[in-house]
C-alpha cells in the first residue's frame, strides 16, 4: 500500500462565487482556420456538461463541466485556484441551493475557474453570484519513499481511491486512459507553475487525435503526459512523466484543446501508465 503523509496536511476553507459567462465588444472566437465563430465558452452553470461525458462532442469553446465559480476578489481567488484540490469536498452556502454538496473537478487556468461537480438536482436550485466553499486540501500531498515524485491538485482520499500499484521495481502503476506525447500539448507550456490552472492537448490534428484516443476522451479521465516535466514549471523533458485530469473540453482556437489539470510528476520514468477505458475521477467518486 501507498504510505502518504494525508495526515498532517491542513485542511483550509476557500471560496468563490458562481462566476457569469461573459462576452467583449468582439464577440467572435476564431478558429485553426481563421474563421470567426460565436459559441458558448467558459462560465456560468453548464446544465447538460457533466463528468463522465465526451470532451469533444460540444459546440462551443474551452466548456467547463458543472459549475465555474471565482473570486471577485484576484489574490482571494489565486488562493482559490491555488489550494483547491480536485476530489474537495464543495458546499454551497447561499442561495435556494443552500446545503448542497459536490466536489472540484479541475482548475481551468487563463480565465482562472475552479470546476465543480453538483448533482443534476442541486444545479437546478442554483444561480450566478451563489458563495460555495471549498474544504481546501492536498496541496503538500508527498508519497514516502518517493522524492522524485510530486503530487499537487489532488485530495489525499481520492489519491488513495486511484488503484495505484508499486511493482516489484518500485515503479508506480497508474490507471489511465490514454497516453499524451509531449509535442500536443500545448497553451499553459512554460507556466510557472503547475499547482495552479492547467494547460491544454493540442488537436488539430485529426490522425493523431485517433491514434493517441483524445476523440475518446471524457471529462475526468485521468491521462499520461509523456516527457512532460510538472514538477514545477511546465517543460518538455526526455523521460519525464505526468499524470493528469481532463477539466474542460475541446477548443477551437489554434494550439488550444481539452485542458489538463496535472495531480503527479516526475522527473524520472518512475510512473508508469496501465490503460484503464474507467480510469476517470467520476468512477473512483463513485458518481458514474
Amino acid at each position: 500500500m501507498i504510505k502518504t503523509n494525508k495526515d498532517k496536511l491542513v485542511i483550509q476553507s476557500v471560496q468563490g462565487k458562481i462566476s457569469s459567462p461573459s462576452a467583449g465588444n468582439n464577440p467572435y472566437r476564431i478558429d485553426k482556420e481563421g474563421l470567426a465563430h460565436i459559441l458558448p465558452a467558459t462560465g456560468g452553470i453548464c446544465y447538460n456538461v457533466k463528468i463522465g461525458d465526451s470532451c469533444m462532442k460540444w459546440v462551443g469553446d474551452h466548456i467547463e463541466p458543472g459549475v465555474s465559480i471565482k473570486s471577485d476578489n484576484v489574490a482571494e481567488n489565486k488562493a482559490l485556484m491555488l489550494l483547491a484540490c480536485i476530489g474537495n469536498e464543495a458546499k454551497v452556502i447561499t442561495g435556494d441551493a443552500k446545503g448542497a454538496k459536490g466536489f472540484v473537478t479541475g482548475m481551468h487556468g487563463g480565465i482562472d475557474h475552479t470546476l465543480i461537480y453538483f448533482k443534476g438536482e442541486d444545479l437546478e436550485k442554483m444561480a450566478i453570484g451563489d458563495t460555495i466553499l471549498v474544504k481546501a486540501c492536498g496541496q503538500g500531498l508527498s508519497i514516502e519513499d518517493y522524492e522524485d515524485i510530486k503530487c499537487m491538485n489532488i485530495d489525499p482520499e481520492l489519491f488513495d481511491r486511484l488503484n495505484i500499484n508499486i511493482t516489484s521495481r518500485g515503479t508506480l502503476e497508474v490507471p489511465v486512459v490514454a497516453e499524451i506525447p509531449s509535442y500536443l500539448m500545448g497553451s499553459g507550456v512554460g507556466s510557472s507553475t503547475a499547482f495552479s490552472g492547467d494547460y491544454d492537448i493540442m488537436t488539430g490534428d485529426r490522425k493523431a487525435n485517433e491514434k493517441f484516443g483524445i476523440n475518446k476522451l471524457k471529462f475526468g479521465d485521468l491521462v499520461l503526459l509523456k516527457d512532460c516535466d510538472n514538477t514545477n514549471g511546465r517543460q518538455y523533458l526526455k523521460g519525464s512523466v505526468s499524470i493528469g485530469v481532463i477539466v474542460h473540453s475541446d477548443c477551437i482556437k489554434s494550439g488550444h484543446g481539452p485542458g489538463v489539470t496535472v495531480i503527479m510528476s516526475s522527473k524520472t520514468s518512475n510512473i508508469k501508465g496501465v490503460i484503464d477505458e474507467k480510469a476517470n475521477i467520476g468512477n473512483y467518486l463513485g458518481i458514474l
